[in-house]
């Protein structure tokens, strides 16, 4: 349980949140017409009459935008309504042509689900919590209004209007900013790992509705308000933080809480009112004459059910049972798409590259994948070129550390000339001069050589003083010029020491 609490002049406030996230559903046509939803698209290129509301234009349902949202609801365990319908939400704005927008407020396409967040101690988060899904519903977006290209007139694009989201409402069951943050991230890893939504909070494809109140722990819930459109998790944690606040200020003041629809101001990290919040009775909702209910057939859900990937926490849990990783590595290679793909990608090539099996060389493969790689890219910075990153010359270079033949550092010299070059490793290796030296006589040669001319410190060594164990090492790499190979160097200088 969280212990978040706002301390208020007159006394602690928990404060009760819960989040409506609008989903842009991946599909490459809108919900009811043919025309594209490509972002960044010059505005109103993609708008097609039944977009603009000409007249006798009927809406048709797009099967990919229903087969996703089911998709998704399985995802997190929801139950999937076999039949649903759609309803008009009427309201009249200049970003909505037809004066109404497509939406399911009584039946929705997916119900009740939930969604688990992991305990995060320096997140404050103490346990592991399960946020209730209240549902999902499919909707139309509405188009954009420009403000600022005139100096007396607004400009409208109609672009984004009848793009397909899904608007993911939680129960009111988180308690802090840290919650909230933590399930905006969990639902967009879900969401980009079923492949439903890409998750893109910058370009407005998946952005939350905050609502806010605050009661005395364990009383009724208060008044909320809604803070619209927020666009990223900081975001989200700061309107959180800043709203409750606000509301305990206004309580404890005399004051009441209004309900109604707050902007957050990214700038000031504030909130500010923007109307009075409506009711449902406000939209005259009444289902949409021009469309059938939506009936889902066993077929059309096992193509649903069978075409799920492995899920994050399955996978990490996979990662550690099976592969052997801890948990951090696990969590980590888990947190993206893109990471995970790579990670199991190179993974499947350096088992192979070593006829080892996958288990064997996971970890060398983690540590390679999170650590290794990333920081000679990041060095590299435009120098790199990453289509030279291929799993092959990856999984080439850790087979030659496997065996010895290059150290750690070389393994990183040749994958800079890999990424600027797109040259063999093998080949790098050998004429770059980046293999270390496995030859015992050779060590060995250095290892006297060291020695001898340290005898002082040899003899303080063997009076107990185990710590000078690091300077012959590091003293015997730099006489092989860091070519030596370490654990040979050690097994030496041990034998010779004792």
């Amino acid at each position: 349980m969280s212990n978040y609490r706002i301390q208020g002049a007159t006394g602690e406030w928990e404060v009760v949140i819960g989040l409506e996230v609008h989903a842009q559903v991946t599909s490459k046509a809108k919900l009811f017409s043919g025309a594209a939803t490509a972002f960044g698209a010059e505005p109103n290129a993609q708008v097609s009459l039944i977009d603009a509301a000409m007249p006798g234009m009927l809406p048709v349902p797009n099967r990919e935008c229903i087969r996703q949202a089911v998709r998704t609801g399985m995802a997190i365990d929801a139950t999937i309504n076999r039949w649903s319908r759609f309803d008009r939400k009427n309201y009249f704005y200049a970003d909505l042509p037809q004066g109404y927008q497509i939406s399911q407020l009584y039946h929705p396409l997916v119900g009740e689900g939930k969604l688990l967040i992991e305990a995060d101690e320096k997140g404050g988060i103490a346990e592991d919590k399960w946020i209730g899904i209240e549902r999902i519903h499919v909707e139309q977006d509405a188009g954009k209004l420009m403000h600022d290209q005139h100096p007396t007139m607004s400009y409208v694009d109609l672009n984004r209007v009848g793009v397909a989201l899904m608007e993911i409402v939680s129960r009111p069951d988180i308690r802090s900013p840290a919650e909230a943050g933590a399930y905006v991230r969990k639902l967009r890893q879900i969401l980009r790992y079923v492949g439903s939504c890409d998750g893109n909070m910058e370009e407005g494809s998946m952005r939350a509705d905050v609502n806010v109140s605050v009661r005395r722990p364990g009383e009724a819930f208060g008044t909320r308000t809604e803070t619209k459109n927020v666009n990223s998790v900081r975001f989200v944690m700061q309107a959180i933080e800043y709203e409750a606040n606000r509301q305990v200020d206004l309580i404890e003041g005399g004051g009441k809480v209004v309900q109604e629809t707050r902007l957050f101001d990214p700038g000031t990290g504030t909130t500010r009112s923007m109307r009075s919040k409506e009711d449902a009775h406000d939209y005259r909702y009444f289902p949409d004459p021009d469309l059938l209910p939506l009936e889902l057939d066993e077929a059309f859900l096992e193509e649903c059910r069978a075409s799920l990937p492995e899920l994050p926490d399955a996978k990490r849990a996979r990662y550690t049972s099976e592969l052997g990783l801890s948990e951090y590595n696990a969590r980590e290679l888990t947190a993206e798409v893109e990471t995970f793909a790579r990670f199991e990608t190179l993974l499947a090539a350096t088992a192979a590259a070593l006829g080892k099996p996958e288990a064997k060389v996971a970890t060398q493969v983690a540590n390679w994948s999170l650590s290794v790689a990333p920081g000679v890219m990041k060095a590299l910075g435009e120098e790199a070129d990453p289509a030279n990153a291929t799993a092959s010359a990856q999984a080439a270079i850790l087979k030659m550390q496997d065996a010895g033949e290059i150290s750690g550092g070389q393994a990183k010299e040749i994958f800079e000339i890999v990424l600027k070059t797109g040259r063999d490793p093998a080949e790098i290796a050998e004429t770059e001069g980046l293999k270390q030296t496995s030859d015992t006589g050779a060590i060995e040669a250095a290892v006297d050589a060291v020695l001898a001319a340290n005898a002082d410190k040899v003899e303080q060594y063997k009076a107990g003083k185990e710590a000078l164990f690091g300077f012959f090492v590091g003293q015997t790499m730099k006489a092989m010029q860091g070519k030596g190979n370490p654990q040979l160097v050690n097994q030496v200088l041990k034998a010779k020491l004792s």
